[in-house]
């Protein structure tokens, strides 16, 4: 994870992933993230790596790690 902002009733998560090339890549990972409970929206950018995220309230990062693997990808620790 990089990056978390609240607004009441949402919360914005930016991780980075490694292993996003293409379109579908970015498909792939915003329809398992999509799955967790509670997320509004996601957008993955595969020349960035990054995958915005927005949730009702902050995500589990095991459960968003575990999508991200399920869909062949690795979730980037912070450094």
């Amino acid at each position: 994870m990089t990056a978390q902002t609240g607004t009441p009733g949402s919360v914005t998560t930016v991780y980075q992933v490694s292993g996003m090339s293409c379109g579908h890549c970015e498909g792939s990972i915003s329809s398992e993230i999509s799955e967790i409970s509670g997320v509004s929206s996601v957008k993955a950018v595969a020349s960035t790596g990054e995958v915005t995220v927005v949730s009702e309230t902050a995500l589990d990062e095991s459960a968003v790690r575990a999508a991200v693997d399920e869909a062949g990808f690795e979730l980037v620790d912070p450094a």
